[in-house]
């Protein structure tokens, strides 16, 4: 299923109640496709025009994969082989991150949940859904292009071609169900985003307008 087995926590630390009541306020909004859809540059155009925070998953765990640590080396080897990182450690990267900046009036969390046990976890963990979940809506070859493209101009350890098509596998194996969870709670807006990166921003633009 894409998942892995791994020391890194499978479940997340819970807040304190004045952690959630920080997170109380501010706009939440996931927004979910797989690699390559061009989630991360429609981010940071919103985050720029609305003055949001910008939460990237991926940045957050190459990061994290980077580091000459065991928990580092972890990652670099689930994320070679195009599997999951426990929940646990992404709820917590998530809220560590979040909660790091008190003062932001909004999140756009970028590649997040990536299967339901996180999309109930973060609920159950924050005390909140979020406002909106935006799912970038994009075919495999133009994902697969894409991202080979991308792992050409950056060196990226989770971008052999063998490696996409694993990540592009576990996400259409456990994207549905987060899909559905958020369909079922009217908080999933689906865009298209095979067009120009402007006509894609626009879609994107009137969806968060919708929220003020």
């Amino acid at each position: 299923m894409g998942l892995c087995t791994s020391k890194l926590p499978h479940m997340g630390r819970s807040l304190k109640p004045q952690e959630k009541d920080i997170l109380k306020s501010p706009l939440i909004i996931f927004v979910v496709g797989g690699p390559g859809c061009g989630k991360g540059t429609q981010c940071k155009n919103m985050a720029i025009k609305y003055g949001f925070s910008h939460v990237g998953l991926g940045q957050l765990l190459r990061q994290e994969a980077q580091k000459s640590t065991q928990q580092g080396r972890q990652i670099r080897d689930i994320m070679r082989k195009g599997l999951l990182v426990p929940t646990g450690f992404i709820l917590d990267m998530v809220s560590d991150n979040m909660l790091s900046r008190p003062q932001s009036r909004g999140f756009l969390i970028d590649g997040f949940p990536r299967e339901l046990m996180q999309a109930k976890e973060f609920e159950r963990i924050v005390g909140r859904a979020p406002d909106m979940v935006i799912m970038f809506d994009c075919s495999m070859e133009t994902m697969v292009q894409r991202t080979l493209l991308q792992s050409q101009v950056e060196q990226r350890v989770d971008n052999s071609e063998l490696a996409i098509h694993k990540r592009l596998e576990t996400h259409y194996t456990l994207c549905q169900p987060v899909l559905t969870f958020y369909q079922q709670k009217n908080l999933l807006r689906n865009i298209l985003a095979e067009e120009a990166p402007e006509n894609i921003f626009a879609k994107c633009c009137l969806v968060i307008d919708s929220l003020q």
